[in-house]
């Protein structure tokens, strides 16, 4: 009588395999259904948002169920160098969703907001805690994936200043913008001295376009609806990054699509929502055209990248070790 060793022959659990990375796709989401009621499509923003909730909620559940059943794998992800950046995605998601809810919800957006901050502001610290610790990271691990804890914090003003939460959105600006700054300056060392990077993280350097975005609606916010010129600096950075993308993007579009595609959707939104909000302040009407151009642009990219993930979830492609 034989033996088999069933572990060796058990084929790998989709959950043990679900990536942090996933909640990219939440930030995505919302980010469209923000864009479009900026550029006055409330309607289909109502529609968007409330698909964003019930993706938000699935990838929670999985989350959780994979902290319960698969444990060795969660920590395997926080160890990782790239991985770990992606974790703060999970408190943008939060802040998102309140800042959708704010109009609609207050109540229910002022609660999701406090939580969303208070998981952002200690994930930030435990991440860069991370950063700087026992570790050892080399150029090669670095990425604008970085870029996302930092994002985090200059969100958290554009939904909570409204809300009344204005002396923690300071907290958050100013921590957001210096880490902004510091990376910004890490990452183009990387790119520009070092190795190119692989593949899978090549749409990652769509992040760029997020922090000047989200610093010039969160300043405007600060400011009262005032336009200026930190606004106008910091949004001008965005079409600035906006336009060194546009560049990179022909190569990009060359490679295998990976979950890491998800990459061009919020940075994309963010820039748009930023050339509304300046359109509606300014009464700029070549800043309106901007964001007009923008959001079909990123309705194109939100539609191309949900049916190429359900391709490569239907071919069994993303929940895989790498």
């Amino acid at each position: 009588m034989t033996s088999t060793n069933t572990s060796a022959t058990r084929p790998p659990s989709r959950l043990e395999h679900f990536p942090i990375s996933f909640f990219a796709v939440s930030m995505g989401v919302f980010g469209l259904a923000l864009a479009l009621r900026a550029g006055g499509f409330s309607g289909p923003a109502t529609g968007v948002g409330a698909v964003g909730i019930g993706v938000l909620i699935m990838l929670f559940g999985a989350l959780g169920l994979k902290a319960i059943r698969h444990t060795a794998a969660l920590k395997a992800e926080w160890a990782h160098p790239v991985r770990l950046a992606f974790f703060p995605a999970t408190s943008i998601s939060l802040l998102l969703m309140a800042t959708f809810l704010r109009d609609t919800a207050p109540d229910i957006a002022s609660v999701i907001w406090v939580v969303g901050a208070t998981v952002q502001g200690i994930l930030t610290l435990v991440v860069i805690s991370a950063w700087i610790g026992h570790r050892a990271f080399g150029p090669g691990q670095l990425s604008p994936a970085w870029f996302i804890p930092a994002v985090g914090n200059v969100i958290a003003p554009v939904g909570g200043v409204p809300l009344g939460y204005v002396e923690p959105s300071w907290y958050f600006f100013a921590v957001g913008v210096l880490f902004w700054i510091v990376l910004l300056t890490l990452v183009f060392n990387r790119l520009i001295f070092h190795d190119p990077m692989p593949g899978k993280l090549k749409p990652t350097i769509v992040i760029l376009i997020a922090p000047p975005a989200l610093a010039f609606l969160a300043w405007v916010q600060f400011q009262g609806g005032v336009i200026d010129a930190p606004a106008r600096i910091l949004i001008n950075l965005g079409y600035f990054f906006t336009a060194l993308v546009a560049i990179q993007i022909p190569s990009i579009l060359k490679l295998p699509f990976a979950l890491s595609f998800w990459a061009l959707s919020f940075p994309l939104a963010a820039i748009t929502i930023a050339s509304f909000r300046f359109a509606d302040l300014a009464g700029s009407v070549l800043h309106r055209g901007i964001g007009f151009v923008l959001l079909a642009l990123l309705v194109i990219t939100i539609a191309v990248l949900t049916v190429r993930t359900a391709r490569a979830a239907y071919a069994d492609e993303i929940f895989q070790p790498e």
